[in-house]
């Protein structure tokens, strides 16, 4: 069945009116009646259908399929990079790098250490976990070192942020990857391009700068003892180990792309059996599959830890994603019916008649959700569900400008979260700051590291336009 055969009562206006109410519709549920982003996407997603003239008998279908095509995707990245991040976490590996960075990069220069660190830590973990790990480690390095808790928190927290808004294989990054069909690997490669130096300028130099200006003490929030499982698994590892499990998978993951790079090149043939098995572990899924193996074995098992301890704390990891995984699949499915109505093409047709860029004009869907609503996922593949008819399968954009969009999407997803942001209010808490103060620094921030993220997208994407 056709599109136009879905929408035989309405034509591109009655759909673009039908967008921009499903798109209301679904921040009114979420703000106003509080009702859940998974429960309210379904909601949404079936009045659209019904709105759009999909038959009865196509509903469910189209539902399922959005939906699972999503999940098949985003489930097993988000999975096992949970899994990575909470092994690291337990074990004492975060403590473990920050103190030899701080050994490395001096007193004085405890912020970049301390930041380096949340970088390295926020690839397989997800903002509020890293920041909660790290931050009785930055409250006793600014105790020793004295000045505002800004000085060193805020480019801590702001590199978490860009991690996980940027960098597979956390959940929005690898939805709209999943969504507008680009290279996960390529996305992996120009996040970090773009996620590093936007956490220098909005992170590290901002960072300074709120320092300098507000003088925050260091809070005693953060005193309470750890539970008995994390008692158990603690082991303090050794250094190396940690690199080495952190640098595993994106060393599988640049093995891969690299060959895919040659084979375009004409130096080595895809047909090759070594190319092909090397390939293979190099896919995203493997890579991290490998890397949480050797994790379980070098945290877990050849540190005499009982097997159903190494259990428990992978299996810890699962529950608090969940959530995260279901709202990414009910993205999909909202997208999934935007696809099958026609309103993607309506967007894209308008789009072109009023001369706004795609890159451009995600962005700037995303942000308005982010603002809206304050879920960077919600924000991230609605924006991406819309422009998917857009993108997906079209020849018009090559690989690096399809993955420039997706991180441009990605910016627009993070600009400016503020109260109604669980991200705001876990940095005002933890950070000791009244709603005000917040505002002033981590929503400024965020509306920097969107910009940021934004400005360095549409540059990638106009480089590779000339190629």
């Amino acid at each position: 069945m056709t599109d136009l055969e879905l929408n035989w009562t309405l034509g591109t206006p009655g759909l673009l009116l039908v967008a921009a109410g499903a798109i209301a519709l679904l921040l009114v549920l979420i703000m106003k009646f509080r009702i859940h982003a998974f429960v309210a996407l379904i909601v949404v997603s079936v009045v659209t259908a019904v709105a759009t003239g999909i038959p009865a008998s196509g509903l469910v279908p189209t539902l399922m399929s959005g939906f699972s095509s999503t999940l098949g995707s985003v489930a097993l990245l988000v999975g096992l990079g949970a899994m990575l991040g909470r092994m690291l976490e337990v074990s004492g590996g975060a403590e473990v790098l920050t103190n030899a960075l701080i050994k490395t990069f001096g007193e004085k220069r405890a912020p970049l250490a301390l930041s380096v660190a949340s970088l390295m830590f926020g690839f397989p973990i997800f903002f509020d976990a890293g920041l909660v790990v790290m931050l009785p480690i930055i409250f006793t390095v600014a105790r020793r070192l004295g000045g505002s808790l800004l000085l060193y928190a805020f480019p801590a927290a702001a590199a978490f942020s860009v991690m996980h808004i940027f960098v597979p294989p956390h959940p929005g990054p690898v939805a709209a990857t999943g969504l507008l069909g680009a290279d996960v690997g390529l996305v992996l490669i120009f996040g970090l391009l773009i996620a590093i130096p936007t956490w220098y300028l909005a992170g590290y130099l901002f960072g300074g700068f709120l320092g300098r200006r507000f003088n925050i003490p260091v809070p005693t929030i953060l005193d309470a003892p750890s539970d008995s499982i994390e008692n158990k698994f603690r082991s303090a590892p050794k250094l190396g180990t940690i690199v080495f499990l952190l640098l595993l998978p994106l060393g599988l993951i640049f093995l891969n792309t690299g060959l895919n790079m040659l084979a375009t090149a004409g130096v080595v043939s895809l047909e090759d059996t070594w190319v092909q098995v090397l390939r293979a572990f190099g896919e995203v899924p493997i890579a991290l599959l490998i890397t949480v193996l050797m994790a379980m074995w070098l945290l877990g098992w050849r540190q005499q830890k009982e097997r159903s301890l190494v259990e428990t704390v992978v299996d810890s990891a699962l529950g608090p994603i969940c959530s995260i995984i279901l709202i990414t699949g009910a993205g999909g499915m909202f997208g999934g019916v935007l696809r099958a109505s026609g309103i993607g093409n309506a967007i894209a047709d308008s789009l072109d008649a009023i001369g706004l860029p795609v890159i451009v004009a995600g962005f700037v869907i995303a942000a308005v959700v982010r603002i809206a609503q304050g879920s960077a996922t919600v924000a991230l593949t609605t924006a991406a569900a819309l422009i998917q008819p857009v993108v997906l399968g079209n020849p018009e954009f090559n690989a690096v400008q399809t993955v420039a969009i997706v991180l441009s999407l990605a910016a627009g997803s993070v600009f400016a979260g503020h109260v109604n942001d669980s991200g705001f209010w876990l940095v005002s808490k933890f950070f000791g700051m009244d709603t005000k103060t917040t505002l002033k620094t981590w929503t400024v921030g965020q509306a920097l590291i969107g910009a940021c993220g934004f400005v360095l997208s549409l540059a990638i994407y106009l480089i590779a336009s000339t190629f």
